[in-house]
């Protein structure tokens, strides 16, 4: 069989990328398999490929609303009309009517929300599945930047499904977590596929600044320099909110992007940048995985993210098409107070548990007492998102209040445990000596392979290179080659 071959009538692709072929034969072999690939290295062809080639359907798990729709559109451009998502995007007129006609399907993306629920399990049972996938399969582990509750069914519903071959796919991932996707999705003798994550031509830069006044003097500054397109990381909504109003007034095309904003406007916003229409995102975390920009020439974090890997995942969303970009982080002394509180926020504390279980108590009185009582849709006041969605994943022993209260207390522990850990290790890269580069590579447990000239702050780097054409050519006559290059070597002038 001619993969190339094949890649080009499919795909209009003349050759694959760094580990795209090795995946896709150990697949093709009927090997599960688990495949870290970097970020902007095409990992959607792993599955797409050997699912176009292959008898039966191929599902694939995917956390996120909008890269469903993105895979999706870009299939039926490929001419494969058999492929359908889903998710909380179908009314439930759509969905009966998809889940009627499931056979007629090659590739389903669903949400592991959806495989909650029991109708579409039924479903997806009548299908022969020939591949299982899992995108961001870090999301599975509690050891992951990520980790998702709803992954945690994962290995149940595979074999719920007749444990089909499997394929999870990530772009970060440690020993440690590896070892607990395959745990988890039950991997026994599967493939294990370890690409480089580096990025070189992605400048890694980290400057220190006193206060909060300086970081918001300099962030204007940059963004008023540096070639766009761009995306800046805030951990405060408000603020991302606040800095593309600002950024909006200085004359660019700026929007913010996150949760608090409904799921139709962040497709059309992620679309609007996609094609050119916006030219800068001031984001929360909200804006990660899957937005599949190439041209991406910068980012920036005003707020260091909570761990080292969500700060790789951010970092890689620059310079997909291989041209050189930069990320920047602006760090002062009480950032990381902020994180520790947004850590904190993001998990139910022991009020909110009690709160939750006297709630819940209530409700199932309520059904016990009138069967077509339904449960209130709003998330009651007190509670985010991630919090109550927590809180319903782990209400299996509901009705051992003692016991759920002792689990759901004992789970919290454990992960306010690992992400502190997690939020120190990125602090001491942030302080650390020697090469950023290097440093990040090692906490992958990654050796550096070669050198890169743009490299990072510590080894020189000439953020010049970086700016808008009209600042370069101003600044053309100031930059002194001489004290770069001295710089550079560790020379004096």
């Amino acid at each position: 069989m001619n993969l190339e071959q094949i890649l080009f009538d499919r795909f209009s692709y003349r050759s694959f990328r760094p580990g795209q072929k090795e995946v896709i034969e150990s697949v093709m072999n009927g090997h599960d398999t688990l495949a870290v690939l970097p970020t902007g290295s095409g990992k959607s062809l792993c599955y797409q490929l050997p699912g176009i080639i292959r008898k039966g359907t191929t599902l694939i798990v995917s956390p996120l609303l909008s890269l469903m729709q993105d895979q999706v559109e870009q299939l039926k451009m490929k001419g494969e009309k058999r492929v359908v998502a889903l998710n909380s995007f179908l009314s439930f007129s759509e969905r009966n009517r998809v889940l009627n006609h499931i056979t007629d399907y090659k590739f389903i993306y669903v949400s592991p929300e959806m495989l909650q629920n029991e109708q579409i399990l039924e479903a997806l049972k009548r299908l022969t599945i020939s591949l299982f996938v899992v995108d961001e399969a870090h999301c599975i582990s509690q050891w992951g930047y990520d980790f998702r509750p709803d992954y945690l069914s994962l290995g149940t519903i595979r074999q719920y499904l007749g444990d089909p071959q499997v394929l999870a796919l990530t772009a970060t991932a440690r020993r440690k977590v590896r070892d607990d996707i395959k745990k988890q999705l039950r991997i026994r003798k599967g493939k294990e596929f370890i690409f480089s994550i580096d990025r070189p031509n992605i400048a890694i830069i980290v400057e220190k600044l006193k206060d909060q006044r300086k970081k918001q003097e300099r962030l204007i500054e940059l963004v008023k320099l540096l070639q766009g397109p761009g995306v800046i990381y805030f951990s405060s909504k408000k603020m991302a909110d606040q800095y593309a109003n600002i950024f909006e007034e200085e004359g660019l095309r700026a929007a913010s992007y996150h949760s608090e904003i409904d799921q139709e406007q962040r497709i059309l916003l992620q679309q609007q940048f996609l094609y050119g229409e916006l030219e800068l995102i001031c984001a929360t975390s909200a804006f990660g995985m899957g937005v599949n920009k190439e041209d991406i020439r910068y980012c920036i974090h005003y707020h260091p993210p909570v761990d080292l890997e969500s700060y790789f995942q951010e970092i890689g969303r620059a310079g997909r098409d291989g041209k050189n970009s930069v990320a920047i982080m602006l760090y002062s002394p009480d950032d990381i107070y902020i994180q520790r509180r947004l850590i904190t926020g993001e998990l139910p504390d022991d009020e909110q548990i009690k709160q939750y279980v006297h709630w819940k108590m209530n409700v199932l009185q309520q059904w016990g007492e009138n069967k077509n009582t339904n449960a209130p849709e709003e998330i009651p006041t007190g509670f985010t998102e991630t919090q109550w969605r927590l809180l319903e994943k782990f209400s299996r022993n509901i009705n051992d209040s003692h016991h759920f209260v002792k689990e759901m207390t004992s789970f919290v522990t454990e992960r306010l445990a690992i992400k502190s850990k997690l939020l120190q290790e990125l602090t001491a890269w942030i302080h650390a000596p020697g090469c950023r580069r290097e440093n990040l590579l090692h906490y992958f447990e990654e050796p550096i392979e070669k050198h890169v000239i743009s490299c990072c702050d510590i080894c020189g780097v000439d953020l010049s290179l970086y700016y808008r054409k009209e600042k370069r050519q101003a600044m053309s006559g100031e930059f002194d080659w001489k004290k770069h290059l001295a710089k550079l070597f560790n020379q004096n002038e």
